[in-house]
């Protein structure tokens, strides 16, 4: 559907899902890749992008964010800790630019994902999630988008973004058509979403959206929903949501477009437990193509799953991103011995097996409705 009526991910299409080589990647161990940041845990990568899609290259590397906190206790409690990590990758090889922003400078008391475009007076504009509230006392679950735009400082290869830069609050969910994500408890994956803005310029009019992952009403629940917002005087409103997954689930983390062969696909990410019931599809990434931003939209490979876990891997990877050529980007999560859920392990059991790390790259083939994914170096994936 198209206008103001969102596209609906349902369980007829889900009932579709059937497990197959063209939709699963290849097992790694996440425990045994290397990490890009020793002593720290990176997950949630995205690239600083040219306003023109492509990745931005400063000092002969590629400028790249992600979420980071100290490998320390459970995995899980990276989230109260989340930071954004400015990134310089020349190849496989990582460099490690350090904080994005200077300590405090969020409004939140942590930075969750979003994304980043280089301005061409020499600016970076920093969408993310502003989660919980500075200075409170233990970590509430409130989130905002919020805007950076600090310059890009360049000497050689130190690359660094200027810490002076104001941090506005953009975005928050309207009560209506979106439901408030203001929890004092909780945790991610049991709370309502607004969060992980993704920076879009359409092409066909070059306005510029931001994508939002976000939360609405269904059945006296909360439903997984993508937002769709634009610029307006000065500022951004939010507009109809592009797709609800009507009761199946309630999380669709990290959307993003990208347009290939004049078609606009829309991906997201989703976790296992966070359909209706848990367990009832795989954790992967998800995805529906349309002819134009605004829809209509239909669901890729019948049932909207694009890549998944390996069935006797199901946590091994997950936040994955699509870039515009369509190389696919996530992180090392879980090893999971028999399907366990080690979100809810002790500790040093989750630690042991939590990669916290760059995951093996991978590039999906996109033939209209029909994807196929193999692994980044295989020729097969070139196009």
């Amino acid at each position: 559907m198209s206008g103001d009526r969102p596209a609906r991910w349902t369980r007829r299409h889900l009932d579709l899902l059937a497990e197959s080589g063209a939709t699963t990647a290849p097992v790694f161990d996440p425990a045994a890749v290397p990490r890009v940041l020793p002593g720290h845990d990176v997950w949630d990568l995205w690239p600083v992008q040219e306003e023109d899609g492509s990745t931005s290259v400063s000092g002969g590397h590629e400028l790249w964010m992600a979420l980071s906190a100290p490998a320390l206790g459970h995995p899980e409690e990276r989230h109260d800790r989340a930071r954004i990590r400015l990134l310089g990758r020349n190849g496989d090889t990582w460099q490690d630019l350090g904080n994005a922003f200077a300590d405090g400078a969020s409004p939140g008391s942590r930075e969750w994902s979003g994304s980043a475009v280089r301005r061409p007076d020499g600016t970076v504009s920093v969408y993310y999630t502003a989660a919980g509230r500075r200075g409170e006392a233990r970590p509430t679950y409130r989130q905002s988008v919020v805007e950076a735009r600090p310059a890009l400082l360049a000497d050689g290869d130190r690359i660094t973004l200027h810490q002076d830069a104001g941090h506005r609050e953009i975005l928050r969910s309207d009560g209506r058509t979106y439901l408030p994500a203001d929890e004092a408890d909780g945790a991610p994956g049991r709370i309502r979403a607004f969060r992980d803005p993704g920076w879009f310029r359409d092409p066909a009019g070059g306005r510029d959206h931001l994508l939002i992952a976000a939360s609405t009403a269904w059945d006296d629940t909360f439903t997984g929903a993508i937002a769709l917002a634009e610029p307006d005087a000065g500022g951004w409103r939010l507009l109809p949501p592009l797709l609800v997954a009507e009761g199946v689930n309630h999380e669709l983390e990290r959307p993003h477009v990208v347009v290939h062969d004049s078609r606009y696909y829309l991906f997201f990410s989703t976790q296992r437990h966070s359909f209706h019931p848990p367990g009832s599809a795989p954790t992967g990434l998800y995805g529906f193509v349309a002819p134009a931003l605004r829809g209509p939209y239909e669901p890729l490979n019948g049932s909207g799953l694009v890549i998944r876990n390996p069935a006797g891997a199901p946590d091994q990877a997950y936040a994955w991103l699509v870039l515009p050529g369509l190389d696919v980007v996530g992180f090392a999560n879980y090893r999971s011995p028999q399907g366990v859920d080690l979100r809810h392990a002790d500790a040093g059991r989750a630690r042991a097996n939590f990669g916290g790390t760059v995951a093996p790259a991978l590039r999906l083939v996109l033939e209209g409705t029909a994807t196929c994914v193999v692994p980044a170096r295989d020729p097969r994936g070139a196009r």
